[in-house]
């Protein structure tokens, strides 16, 4: 029988003493046809380890509605395929830069501050979770013949609790379910954080982008024996809407990999290939030292500046990061697999046929709700997606200020069917005063729930109310639109399309087709909506995720298994104010070494 042990100075496999060089590659960002040529590409650059989340809320996004659990099993076959050993972190908190960092919307929704503790009916969901998850784990664990060698306990936990009673509950309950390989912890190398997250008897490793030797000194003050191993190293960043695009300088990259290894440690590149957050997964962060500060949501890309870029594509900082592996292989690294293909383009795409939100909501909206306050997103089960909210102001009445506390995050509002403004989280009142009687109409989005630090797991929607001057308006009949009823098949059949209104400005659901020679060929495309505004775009039913003309994302990425031979659809939900009737398509944007924007270290 195969064994993977933790000795008192490094791992061991079978006995023999081994490092890990792990790379980050989330399978739920990847498009499932693609696994196998990034898990070459990640061979290719001398790692022999993967490490993936497990996001609880892609799989149960209702409670009891669980769905592809078998995903996780597949990819570590996939891994086990490419000859490389797997790190799984099943959480239940993932961070992640992933929507509520993995958590259900529904858990939050009931739990509120209770998660992620030890309260014993979120531990309850919790356990359940495992129970139904972990077999794809516990069968697939190198003691098996399987790729799995370490399974992590909750995730950074010391940069947000200390309830040690939930943690050894947790690491107790991935034991019952199987987990025999070694389980470990990871944090920020701060001691009120290793305090924290830590759980004795279990590994703890460090999460940091630079500074190895310190980090290391911190770590070995709280674990003196066991091996080292920075689980996150941090090799690029991620990036918000709105803001710089965050680079970091490939030689200080690959000489910070250089430092951690010359400390004899382990390391998992995070990440090493970033891919992408489709359907809207993508989470959002709170500024500030202590993040509980402005909102910012995260990108659709999660290309992460990574050594193999969005596209699948070796970079710059992958050819530096395989010059450094290559002194710790014991032999010759794999050559890399051949380059994906783009779509030859450009290829432009009329959008020819159009109907208005409120037809849209008519088609897939959930039933109208009607209550004194505005239900939340939670309350009403929406995840992902946005809610039409409307009221009445009563008259005869003058002209008050309209707005409203507590709006997350953003909401296009009309007055008596004409549009009245945008609201958002730091401008929450209407440019013009309004008088009664009056009918006000609102969409709320949702643009990404927080996915790290205090103000996790907070409502979405109009979480206070609306207010007319100081006057709350009761009587709200609120309807959400999920993202996933565009998933159904044959969903968007119901929409009574019709011509495309004159101009430009319009909101609602675009539709036009377009047609792909040698599709099989097409490894990938990028997809291009200029003059348009925000919304979410689909290929053949896929969701490409969110646009915004906000920036820095300009391009959004296409797999190419999703593009058919012949003719092939694309959908746009444009939720503000729609540009030119079209769309482009082309290879995708090129990496550009030294890209200005912010660096991060």
């Amino acid at each position: 029988m195969t064994d993977f042990t933790v000795g008192d100075d490094c791992f061991r496999f079978d006995g023999k003493p081994v490092r890990l060089l792990s790379g980050a590659l989330h399978y739920f960002r990847v498009h499932e046809e693609q696994w196998e040529h990034r898990l070459a590409m990640l061979a290719a650059m001398g790692l022999n380890c993967v490490e993936t989340y497990v996001p609880w809320n892609l799989h149960e996004p209702r409670e009891g509605e669980v769905r592809n659990v078998g995903a996780l099993g597949r990819f570590l076959d996939a891994v086990a395929r490419a000859g490389l050993w797997a790190i799984v972190r099943p959480g239940p908190y993932i961070c992640a830069e992933w929507e509520n960092g993995g958590l259900p919307a529904w858990v939050t929704g009931r739990f509120g501050r209770r998660v992620r503790t030890r309260d014993a009916a979120y531990r309850a969901v919790v356990e359940r979770w495992f129970r139904e998850l972990l077999p794809q784990v516990v069968q697939r664990q190198v003691s098996r013949g399987g790729p799995v060698v370490l399974v992590q306990a909750e995730n950074e936990y010391g940069s947000y609790g200390s309830d040690t009673v939930y943690l050894e509950w947790l690491a107790g309950l991935l034991r019952q379910c199987g987990v025999t390989v070694p389980l470990f912890t990871s944090d920020g190398p701060e001691d009120h954080m290793l305090t924290g997250g830590s759980v004795p008897g279990l590994l703890a490793t460090a999460n940091f982008g630079s500074g190895a030797r310190e980090g290391f000194e911190v770590l070995r003050r709280h674990q003196p024996k066991g091996p080292l191993m920075c689980m996150e190293f941090w090799c690029g960043w991620f990036d918000h809407w709105g803001a710089e695009p965050v680079r970091r300088d490939p030689e200080q990259a690959a000489g910070a990999l250089r430092e951690i290894l010359e400390c004899g440690a382990s390391v998992n590149v995070y990440m090493a290939h970033g891919g992408t957050n489709f359907g809207g997964w993508a989470g959002a962060n709170r500024s500030g030292p202590l993040q509980d500060g402005a909102f910012q949501p995260t990108v659709t890309s999660y290309d992460y500046d990574a050594p193999v870029d969005e596209y699948g594509r070796a970079t710059e900082k992958f050819r530096l990061f395989r010059k450094v592996l290559q002194e710790y292989a014991e032999g010759p690294l794999p050559a890399l697999p051949p380059e994906p293909v783009g779509l030859p383009g450009p290829v432009r795409v009329e959008l020819a046929e159009w109907a208005g939100l409120g037809e849209v909501l008519e088609a897939l909206g959930d039933p109208e709700t009607e209550s004194g306050v505005p239900p939340t997103f939670e309350e009403l089960g929406v995840d992902r997606g946005l809610v039409r909210y409307r009221v009445a102001v009563p008259g005869p009445r003058q002209a008050y200020p309209l707005g409203v506390s507590g709006l997350r995050d953003r909401a296009v509002v009309s007055v008596d069917g004409v549009r009245a403004g945008v609201l958002t989280e730091e401008c929450g009142t209407l440019p013009e005063p309004v008088a009664g009687p009056a009918e006000v109409e609102l969409w709320v989005e949702s643009l990404g729930r927080v996915n790290y630090g205090p103000r996790l797991g907070e409502p979405k929607g109009l979480t206070g109310g609306v207010l007319h001057e100081r006057q709350y308006l009761h009587g709200v009949r609120a309807r959400g639109l999920r993202l996933d009823a565009f998933e159904a098949a044959d969903a968007v059949a119901a929409v009574p399309f019709g011509p495309v209104p004159e101009g430009p400005g319009a909101t609602g659901l675009f539709r036009g087709v377009f047609t792909v020679g040698g599709a099989a060929d097409v490894d990938h495309a990028g997809l291009e909506l200029p003059g348009w505004t925000r919304g979410f775009v689909w290929v053949n039913g896929f969701c490409l995720g969110r646009y915004w003309s906000v920036g820095p994302q300009r391009t959004l990425y296409v797999p190419g298994p999703v593009l058919r031979e012949g003719a092939n659809e694309v959908w746009v939900l444009e939720l503000e104010e729609a540009g030119e009737p079209r769309v482009e398509l082309g290879p995708g944007t090129p990496v550009v070494a030294g890209a200005p924007g912010a660096v991060h270290s």
